[in-house]
């Protein structure tokens, strides 16, 4: 029987890996991608392999996403960004788009998007998701990215 495991010990090594992140509800996205970043150079990348995009909204990564995917730049995507409840639905539509365009790049590339994109009723809810009582979502989706990536290059 042939097992493959999503684990993060002993898979890390550098990769060509991106980080598009939304610049709307800075600073909430900026620690969001520190804590990305600080926990890919734990796990031995090197500066030269990330590429860090900035986009101004949620919206706009399943896009980037999917053009570095057609140009076969990266292994992996790691996509941020923090989506906050407001008075009108508006909420609604981008949480839905940014999830279906994310996986929809996943699913047409073969190439793990890992989803980082808090999704929160309010502002103190995603402050608690960087460190806070929920963990830091930026360091998990850079895990996420790693064990993905381990588990894609399994299968090929």
């Amino acid at each position: 029987m042939k097992e493959i495991k999503a684990n993060i010990e002993g898979t890390a090594h550098s990769f060509p890996i991106a980080i598009i992140v939304s610049i709307f509800n800075e600073p909430i996205t900026t620690a969001l991608k520190e804590g990305a970043l600080e926990r890919l150079m734990e796990l031995g990348f090197r500066a030269k392999d990330i590429i860090v995009i900035d986009v101004p909204g949620a919206v706009e990564i399943p896009l980037v996403a999917n053009i570095l995917a057609k140009k076969n730049q990266v292994q992996a995507v790691i996509a941020l960004g923090a989506v906050i409840r407001g008075e009108t639905s508006h909420y609604d539509y981008v949480c839905e788009q940014v999830s279906q365009g994310c996986q929809r790049v996943m699913l047409d590339h073969n190439l793990p998007v890992i989803f980082g994109v808090l999704t929160t009723e309010n502002e103190a809810q995603a402050w608690d998701r960087l460190g806070g009582n929920h963990g830091h979502k930026g360091r998990e989706a850079a895990e996420c990215a790693v064990m993905m990536h381990s588990v894609t290059q399994q299968l090929h």
